[in-house]
């Protein structure tokens, strides 16, 4: 399941809400992605996308990563809109009978949505505003993921 929404998320519900009447599941990896201030430099960050396309490219996403693990469930929730440091920023929740797969599946995830899916981010802070570009250890990470799928 994918949501692009401006409003935060309960990570524990959200867990609560995946699990509900399921006992096939064995580990349940999150992750979560928060505003950073980076040491005062930011005091609100925004995040923009492209209605339409982003949620096209999670779905093929989240697609992608439970045709290469065994997930018994999955989510992807990435918020937009003004957020301020401290706040949701990402979640994704993978499940599945053993954690192998659930920590491969929510890595994958996470170093492919750095890079690959619409959203844009502008900082704000006293030195003024700055969109926010992927880092090249980003993409470092994504490409492992192809190499290591090619190798398989």
């Amino acid at each position: 399941m994918i949501r692009v929404q401006q409003e935060d998320f309960d990570v524990a519900a959200e867990i609560a809400r995946l699990k509900e009447g399921r006992s096939d599941i064995g580990a349940i990896v999150t992750f979560t992605g928060t505003v950073r201030d980076r040491g005062g430099a930011v005091t609100e960050m925004t995040l923009e996308h492209y209605p339409g396309m982003t949620e096209r490219e999670l779905t093929l996403l989240e697609a992608e990563a439970n045709a290469r693990w065994p997930l018994q469930a999955s989510l992807i929730v990435h918020r937009t809109g003004s957020l301020q440091p401290g706040d949701n920023i990402v979640l994704v929740v993978t499940a599945s009978e053993h954690r192998d797969a659930a920590f491969d599946a929510a890595r994958f995830l996470m170093d492919h949505l750095k890079t690959n899916t619409p959203f844009w981010k502008r900082e704000t802070g006293p030195s003024g505003s700055r969109w926010v570009e992927a880092e090249p250890d980003d993409a470092i990470a994504r490409q492992r993921w192809h190499q290591k799928h090619a190798a398989e």
